[in-house]
């Protein structure tokens, strides 16, 4: 009797222990080759710098455009900024100017 109560503990202790190594071992797996492990390390640093050139590039953008913003603001409008928007945007031109039209 003693001796099948010590194998049930044993039985236990394997089970308990088995499930332990399995739950290790899955956290180790997910730990390597998980969304956010060591393989798709890379692959995250290559977007973050992909996505680092856009933003830069975007901020660029902004303050070109915030420039040419403030360059027509209608309290102190820039004449050059307006004479160069009414050229390219409404086809006016000065008296003394000449229009050559290119084909493309």
């Amino acid at each position: 009797m003693r001796r099948a109560g010590r194998i049930d503990i044993m039985r236990k202790q394997k089970t308990t222990q088995n499930a332990a190594l399995l739950v290790l071992l899955v956290l180790g797996g997910l730990a390597v080759a998980g969304p956010s492990g060591l393989l798709a390390w890379s692959e995250n640093l290559r977007l973050l710098d992909q996505r680092e050139a856009q933003l830069e590039a975007l901020q660029k953008e902004r303050a070109a455009l915030q420039n040419k913003v403030a360059l027509l603001h209608p309290d102190h409008a820039d004449p050059d900024m307006v004479g160069e928007l009414l050229r390219s945007q409404l086809n006016v031109v000065h008296p003394d100017e000449v229009v050559i039209k290119l084909e493309d």
